[in-house]
């Protein structure tokens, strides 16, 4: 647990989840976390990344026709089809609210493939300086395509750093605020009758967060949630109450994602103002400034450690206690962590996921998305 409480402020949530973070969005300022730079496994979660990734890079009227084993991945589908050429668009609702893996697939070909949409996710982690994430899949399937936490992870502090990104864009803020939506389809023969060349159905959000769902909470923006049996539930939401915006993360949490989102959004509410920040959400690399960085030699990312103490991206509050000293330990422990998460980022970046490869049949336990995005 890192928080540094002051006087009057509310006591930091205690749930049951291996790892979480509560930030103000607004200012960036990390209000209390929980092994914040952990490594987990994403579930859906990824998933923001992914649309984080391509949403810029594809044209949403662009047009993709899916290969059938793009139709054929396990867990939860959207239901596509070889014989339809779909909207990009389509593809991200049906990926951001309903969590669908045959969509994500579908966005990675649409990209140029699963390798090099893998490549992209990547760079784009590190270029919103998301040190602790290694992308193996574009949709968070991890036991059935033979990934580990060592072939893929992300931690709570880099899930808070994406959302925020990604709802800075009003086309992924869209996607993820969207309730319903109305995915293409082949005809009917009633409708083939009727003329009409394509067909539909209805798809819901997934989100029981949002306006009119089982357990709204006001001010709901989005998220993404995720659930496989390896990474236990997983879940990143942001709202907006008063005129400010509390984003939060939650990693390996046993209960309904939903339920936990709540008290750390409600304690992050009640507590801004009143608690001294522990850390702030990094912004984005300065592009140029890497690509003169590279032309010198491999250098450090920039940092303020001679200014604040800020390390790894946390920046460490000159307060005296016991409080100080955990976070100056942790800080510590982060910079340690930095390095070897380097270290295996780049190992991990020549060993590109083969989602072709995954067992044709495996048993419906180690499905990712199955329970994924149902609180389930």
């Amino acid at each position: 647990m890192i928080v540094d409480r002051s006087e009057g402020a509310p006591a930091a949530p205690r749930i049951g989840a291996a790892s979480y973070l509560i930030a103000d969005a607004d200012t960036g300022e990390v209000l209390a976390a929980k092994d914040p730079h952990g490594h987990y496994l994403p579930a859906s979660t990824i998933k923001t990344l992914t649309a984080l990734t391509l949403v810029p890079r594809l044209n949403p009227n662009a047009l993709v026709r899916p290969t059938q084993e793009t139709c054929d991945v396990e867990g939860t589908k959207v239901g596509m089809t070889p014989k339809m050429q779909y909207k990009v668009s389509d593809l991200f609702y049906a990926l951001m609210m309903m969590s669908a893996n045959d969509a994500a697939l579908g966005l990675a070909q649409a990209n140029g493939g699963v390798k090099k949409t893998l490549a992209d996710m990547n760079a784009e982690a590190r270029r919103i300086n998301a040190h602790d994430t290694l992308a193996g899949s574009p949709n968070g399937l991890d036991t059935d395509l033979g990934l580990t936490v060592k072939t893929q992870h992300t931690s709570a502090y880099d899930l808070a750093l994406i959302l925020r990104e990604g709802l800075k864009n009003p086309d992924f803020r869209k996607y993820v605020e969207t309730v319903d939506h109305r995915f293409p389809a082949p005809p009917t023969k009633k409708q083939r009758k009727a003329g009409k060349k394509v067909g539909g159905y209805p798809i819901h959000t997934h989100n029981r967060m949002l306006p009119g769902q089982s357990q709204e909470y006001k001010g709901m923006i989005g998220g993404k949630n995720g659930y496989t049996v390896a990474s236990k539930q997983t879940f990143v939401a942001a709202a907006r109450r008063g005129g400010h915006t509390i984003v939060i993360s939650l990693m390996k949490a046993d209960q309904q994602p939903s339920v936990l989102a709540k008290e750390l959004l409600d304690w992050g509410f009640a507590a801004r103002g009143k608690v001294k920040p522990v850390g702030t959400l990094v912004p984005p690399v300065d592009t140029q400034a890497q690509q003169k960085k590279k032309a010198v030699g491999d250098a450090p990312l920039p940092s303020k450690a001679s200014d604040d103490g800020f390390m790894g991206g946390w920046a460490v509050p000159a307060a005296g206690g016991a409080t100080a000293a955990v976070v100056a330990g942790w800080a510590g422990f982060l910079a340690i962590r930095r390095r070897r998460v380097a270290a295996e980022f780049r190992r991990g970046m020549n060993q590109p996921a083969n989602l072709t490869g995954a067992s044709a049949a495996p048993a419906a336990s180690r499905w990712s998305d199955e329970l994924d995005d149902t609180d389930a």
